[in-house]
Parts: C-alpha cells; sequence; structure tokens
C-alpha cells in the first residue's frame, strides 16, 4: 500500500504579480504550496483575498491546479493583493507591494487550528508579518503545529521587515531558507561574525538551533547546510524568463527533500533543478513539466539509496 502524500500548508500572501502587459499568480508561500503540490504532496493556501473578480480568479486557477483553498479567506472590506513588477533584468525583478489587501488581514479560525495540527510542513515568510493580525495568525497556526516541519522562507521585501521579526521567526522555524543577497543583510542585522556563506549558515544553525540552513545563489547554485552534512552544488544551465518565483520552487524543493531524509547534496541539485525549470519560464506558478519533475524525482531518490 502506497504512503499518502506529504501535507504542506502555506501561510501568508496570496496576490497577483502584474507586469506590464500581464499578471500572473503570485505570493511566496501560495507559491510554495503550488510547487510542492506539482511535486507530488498534498497542498493547502492559508491566506485571504478580496470579495472580488480577482480573488475569485485566483482560487479557481489554484483549485484547476490541484490544491486545497478552504482555507483562503473572503475579505469583504480589502481588496485582492497585487504587487506590480518591474523586470529590471530577467534574473532581478523589482517589486511594488500594495498595502492594506486581504492577505494582511488573515483571521485564525478554528478549521485552520486542525488543518496544521495535521499538517507534515508549514511554510511562512517576513512579508505577511507585516500586519499584526497576519502575524499573529501565523505564529499560532505554526504554535499549533506540533508535528510539522517548519519552513522560514525569509523572503525580504523592504521595508516590511525588522529585527525583532526576523529573530521570532527563526526561532520558530526548523529550516531556515534565503538567498545570497538576504545573507549580506541578515548579517549585519543580526550581528553575526562572518559574511561568508558556509561559516554564516554555520553559525546560524547554532544560534538559532535549526536543522538546515538552506542559501540560494542565483545561477551559481545553493548551499544547504545541517548540523551533520553540507553541499553546494551549481545551478544547471538555463536562459532565464523571469526569476519570479524560482526561489519559492526551491523551497517547495527542500521540503520535499527533508521530509523524504535526502542528503544534503542530494537536496541541493534537486532544488536547483526544480528552481531552474521555473525561471527558465515567465511567472511564478508556470504550467508544470510532469516528466520532467518525475525524472527529478526519481533521479534523487536512486541517488540517496546509492
Amino acid at each position: 500500500m502506497s504512503m499518502p502524500p506529504f501535507q504542506l500548508v502555506g501561510i501568508g500572501e496570496l496576490l497577483w504579480d502584474c507586469f506590464e502587459n500581464e499578471r500572473k499568480p503570485g505570493g511566496a508561500p501560495a507559491n510554495v504550496a503550488f510547487h510542492a503540490q506539482q511535486l507530488g504532496m498534498s497542498a493547502a493556501i492559508v491566506s485571504s483575498v478580496g470579495d472580488d473578480a480577482l480573488g475569485e480568479e485566483l482560487q479557481g486557477f489554484l483549485q484547476n491546479h490541484g490544491l486545497d483553498t478552504s482555507h483562503i479567506q473572503t475579505d469583504t472590506a480589502h481588496p485582492t493583493g497585487t504587487v506590480s513588477v518591474e523586470m529590471v533584468r530577467a534574473d532581478h525583478p523589482q517589486y511594488t507591494i500594495h498595502k492594506n489587501v486581504a492577505w494582511d488581514f488573515i483571521e485564525l479560525e478554528d478549521n485552520l487550528r486542525k488543518a496544521c495540527t495535521n499538517a507534515d510542513a508549514i511554510c511562512f515568510g517576513t512579508l505577511a508579518q507585516r500586519s499584526p493580525v497576519s502575524r499573529q495568525t501565523i505564529l499560532s497556526c505554526i504554535a499549533a503545529a506540533k508535528n510539522a516541519v517548519i519552513i522560514y522562507d525569509v523572503n525580504l521585501r523592504s521595508p516590511y521587515f525588522d529585527r525583532d521579526t526576523i529573530e521570532t521567526s527563526l526561532q520558530a522555524c526548523n529550516i531556515a531558507k534565503f538567498n545570497d543577497e538576504e545573507a549580506k543583510e541578515l548579517a549585519d542585522m543580526l550581528k553575526l561574525n562572518t559574511t561568508d556563506l558556509q561559516e554564516l549558515a554555520a553559525e546560524m544553525l547554532a544560534k538559532y538551533k535549526l536543522d538546515s540552513v538552506c542559501i540560494t545563489r542565483g545561477a551559481n547554485g545553493s548551499l544547504i547546510h545541517t548540523a551533520n552534512d553540507s553541499a553546494t552544488e551549481p545551478s544547471p544551465p538555463i536562459k532565464v524568463a523571469d526569476t519570479v518565483g524560482a526561489g519559492d520552487a526551491f523551497t517547495a524543493a527542500i521540503t520535499f527533500a527533508h521530509l523524504n531524509q535526502w542528503s544534503a547534496k542530494t537536496t541541493a541539485t534537486f532544488a536547483n533543478q526544480i528552481a531552474a525549470s521555473v525561471a527558465a519560464q515567465f511567472g511564478a506558478m508556470p504550467t508544470p513539466d510532469k516528466d520532467f519533475i518525475k525524472a527529478q524525482t526519481e533521479a534523487a531518490a536512486a541517488s540517496t539509496t546509492k
């Protein structure tokens, strides 16, 4: 008998990424849930949308891709979130994140506590914690998730972060993920003793009692560091369409790898491949290549059993 799929809950922003000529579904925790679903997990999104056409369209898109939308609330007082994306470079988008939108007001509901209690993984970030309402809901969900691995996708978006939020989040998680640019910001903000990525990962692992620190490095690949294992692996060569959502696909992949107890090297190689496949397409939730995902998953599982 096959095992039931791992259950992931992504908590936080759900929105439209508005490019110059089109809009695409987005929001980091929602992106993570979307990609986790494509990897074979069972994924639910906890967020809020407005009582408007944009919110209805978002939920329809997610439902069509098999995600659990039963924890997406409808806010009659605030609109569905949007972000203006300016493609300065394909690998360096600039975001204007609009305020006072539905995902700033995610309420803690009884069925939400139950979903988190039953989850294998909870993913959250920094941005949705800009609002006291959503921040308290996120922290309450994490507290309810007694048996889940907690993944903090740091995802710094100026000016919506501060040291207290970041330290509280690091103390609440098992896995911290961020990119090499964010590493510099974190080293300064958290008064860490180094900017060398390997040393920084080791220091954060010890200071915050983490299971794993995962650092993406764009075209240079990624670093995965745990108490007993470490690996730095390159990214596959691709033609970048845009990098929106690629880091979130990486987060979904490292979560899947952690639950499968894969090594640091296998995890980094697998996550790099999954992230690169998203960067090669437009938008944060592109149509998945199921054959590619299947091949990468089987290769990673095979490398683990050798």
